[in-house]
């Protein structure tokens, strides 16, 4: 049973449900990566968290990787993964 723990924030107006993954996210392709963030999306919708998911990962070399709607990502590039691991505080499983 896959189990996700969530940083659920309301910033800037918006419901962001902020999924921190493995680094190997990064190196997916991005049709892959877009599949897998709506999938995430969905579930965490569908266990009754309101908002758009948003993936974020180790980058390497102390950056945080982020893939999340175009309008969001000035305030992505503003936070880091201690960031979101001190935001975690729902879980979505399946």
């Amino acid at each position: 049973m896959p189990k996700y723990k969530v940083a659920h924030i309301h910033e800037q107006g918006q419901d962001m449900i902020i999924f921190p993954l493995d680094a190997r996210f990064g190196y997916m392709s991005d049709s892959d990566q877009h599949e897998e963030l709506t999938a995430l999306g969905f579930r965490a919708n569908a266990a009754g968290l309101r908002g758009t998911a948003v993936a974020v990962w180790d980058a390497g070399g102390g950056r945080m990787g982020f893939m999340g709607p175009q309008q969001w990502h000035p305030f992505l590039r503003s936070i880091n993964l201690r960031f979101v691991m001190a935001n975690l505080n729902k879980e979505v499983y399946w």
